[in-house]
C-alpha cells in the first residue's frame, strides 16, 4: 500500500520547541504506515527485495553558477526530508544517504555528476538536477543505465519523453502556464502585451512556446517578441521599445536573475507599475523579489505550490523548514522535499532498492497526499496536481485572487 499524507515530516535533530512534538508526530505516523507497508528483508542491494542498511540516491543541484539561488533552497529541503525519514526509521532497518553533487548550473557538470553517482557510488536512483537543460543532456545517462531519475523543478518539454525510467514531479509549463493567462486575463482584462523570453535556454524556451500559444488562444495581442541570453545585464533596448508600444503588461519567460534585471530597467526606464509582469515558473523564487526590490510588485507567476496552503504536510513542511533555517522555503524546496518522500514511498511500496521496482511502484502512485497537495504520476510519468497562481505583495507572494 502506498503511503499517504507523509510528506509534510520535519526533521527532529534540530533544536526549538517544535522538537518533542515533531518526535511524536513521526513516531505516530511510522506506527501506522507500518501496518500497511510490507515487511522489511534483511539484506538491501539494487538487484535484491528487501530494504537494509545504507540506500544509496544521488542528487544534483546547481549550488554554483545562475541556476544557484534555486539549488540552494532544493538541497536544504531534500537534507531536511532524509533526516526525517532516518530518524522517523520509515524505511526499518533500511536508511538513505543523500549524495550530493553540484552540477554548476552547466550540462556539462551535470553529465559528469550523474556518470559519478551512478558509477562510481551506485546510487540506486536520483534527483535533479535543478535546470531544464541539465536534465536534457543528463537524463539520458540515467536512463541508458535504467536508473529513476526524478526530476524536481524541471519544466520544458521532452523531459520525460527521454525514456522509461526518467519521471518528474514539478508540473511543466504546458500544466501550469495557460491557467495563469486565462486566470489574469479575466481579472485584469489585458488586450495587448508584450512577450519577453531567453531564447538560449530550454526552460525559457519552452515557457515563451507555451505562454504564445495561450495568448494566441485567449486572442491577445503580441505587440512585439523580444529575445535575450542567459546572464544578460542590459535590457534597455528591448524595454525601450516595449515602452513605445505601451503594452498592457508584459509577458517574461525568464530565470529570477534576469527577470529582476528586466523589472528593475523597465521601471526606471518608466513603464509605470500599472502594467504587470506576468511570468512562468522562474519567478517562483523569493530571490526575485530581493533581487528586484519594489520593482517586483505586483508580480504575477503560475506556481506549483503555495507557500501557506492549508494543508496539514504543507504547513508542517513549512514550519520545520522555518525552524532548521530560519527562512521560508520556495517552490523549488516544496519539490525537491516532495521528490524524496516520493522516492521513499516507492521503495517502501516495492519493499526493494531494485531500479526496476521503485520505477514500477512510482507509477502506481495515485492521489498521495503531499506538501504539494494531491499527487499521482500519469501513465507518461508526468505530475498530476493543481497550480496555482500567486503575486508578489510587499515583497512576499500571495495568492492571486
Amino acid at each position: 500500500m502506498l503511503a499517504a499524507t507523509i510528506y509534510g515530516l520535519p526533521a527532529v535533530h534540530g533544536e526549538g520547541p517544535l522538537s518533542h512534538s515533531v518526535s511524536l508526530l513521526i513516531l505516530a505516523v511510522v506506527l501506522v504506515l507500518g501496518a500497511c507497508a510490507p515487511a522489511t528483508g534483511s539484506q538491501q542491494s539494487p538487484s535484491q527485495g528487501g530494504l537494509s542498511g545504507e540506500i544509496r540516491i544521488g542528487a544534483v543541484w546547481s549550488l554554483t553558477g545562475g541556476g544557484a539561488v534555486y539549488g540552494a533552497s532544493q538541497q536544504k529541503a531534500a537534507e531536511l526530508a532524509v533526516a526525517a525519514l532516518n530518524d522517523g526509521s520509515y524505511l526499518g532497518s533500511g536508511k538513505i544517504t543523500l549524495i550530493t553533487e553540484d552540477d554548476r548550473s552547466t550540462k556539462e557538470g551535470a553529465q559528469a555528476a550523474f556518470e559519478k553517482l551512478i558509477n562510481q557510488d551506485k546510487v540506486v536512483a536520483l534527483l535533479g538536477p535543478t535546470l531544464s537543460a541539465n536534465a536534457l543532456a543528463a537524463d539520458p545517462i540515467a536512463q541508458a543505465k535504467k536508473i529513476v531519475v526524478l526530476g524536481v523543478s524541471n519544466t520544458a518539454g521532452g523531459i520525460t519523453e527521454m525514456g522509461d525510467f526518467v519521471f518528474r514531479n514539478s508540473l511543466p509549463e504546458s500544466a501550469v502556464q495557460p491557467n495563469t493567462i486565462k486566470a489574469t486575463q479575466t481579472k485584469l482584462g489585458y488586450k495587448r502585451v508584450a512577450l519577453m523570453y531567453g531564447d538560449d535556454d530550454a526552460f525559457t524556451k519552452a515557457g515563451y512556446d507555451v505562454f504564445k500559444a495561450a495568448l494566441d488562444q485567449a486572442k491577445v495581442e503580441i505587440l512585439t517578441t523580444e529575445t535575450f541570453k542567459r546572464g544578460d545585464t542590459d535590457y534597455s533596448a528591448q524595454l525601450t521599445k516595449i515602452r513605445t508600444l505601451n503594452p498592457d503588461a508584459i509577458v517574461v519567460s525568464a530565470l529570477a536573475e534576469e527577470a529582476a534585471g528586466i523589472m528593475s530597467q523597465a521601471r526606471q526606464l518608466g513603464i509605470p507599475a500599472t502594467v504587470r509582469f506576468i511570468g512562468g515558473n522562474g519567478f517562483n523564487s523569493p530571490q526575485l523579489a530581493k533581487l528586484a526590490g519594489p520593482a517586483a510588485e505586483g508580480a504575477i507567476s503560475g506556481a506549483a505550490w503555495f507557500v501557506a496552503g492549508s494543508t496539514a504536510p504543507n504547513k508542517t513542511f513549512v514550519d520545520a523548514y522555518r525552524t532548521k533555517y530560519g527562512a521560508s522555503p520556495d517552490q523549488f524546496s516544496a519539490q525537491a522535499y516532495a521528490g524524496v518522500y516520493l522516492m521513499a514511498s516507492a521503495l517502501k511500496s516495492a519493499n526493494s532498492s531494485n531500479p526496476l521496482a521503485i520505477r514500477d511502484a512510482l507509477l502506481k502512485m495515485k492521489d498521495v497526499d503531499t506538501v504539494l497537495g494531491k499527487f499521482s504520476f500519469s501513465p507518461g510519468r508526468e505530475p498530476i496536481h493543481d497550480p496555482v497562481v500567486q503575486v508578489i505583495k510587499n515583497g512576499e507572494f500571495a495568492l492571486f485572487q
